[in-house]
């Protein structure tokens, strides 16, 4: 392997889980944080869990709700020409 390429191996690097469960592996990093481990992860522990990244269904719910209020496309733009009063043209002479 050539030297100063690769970063520094940690033998006991600890492992944290929200969960509370602590453990040591090799790794990259000398301590990290996880959201989820074996021990608590639904496909090990066989218990339903809903696991959600922050703040992905609110962003898709106002996503939606902009969709439904507010047309687009061409549409769009021919509601509003048509909802806009029109301007009286002047006659000058």
């Amino acid at each position: 392997m050539k030297k100063d390429i690769h970063p520094t191996y940690y033998p006991e690097a600890k492992i944290s889980c929200v969960c509370g469960n602590v453990f040591t592996m090799g790794a990259a990093k000398e301590t990290m944080n996880v959201e989820v481990c074996s021990a608590c992860h639904p496909f090990y522990t066989g218990q339903e869990k809903i696991i959600e990244s922050v703040g992905q269904v609110q962003k898709f719910r106002e996503r939606a709700s902009r969709k439904s209020t507010a047309p687009r496309g061409k549409t769009a733009k021919k509601q509003a020409l048509r909802q806009a009063p029109k301007a009286k043209k002047s006659k000058s002479s």
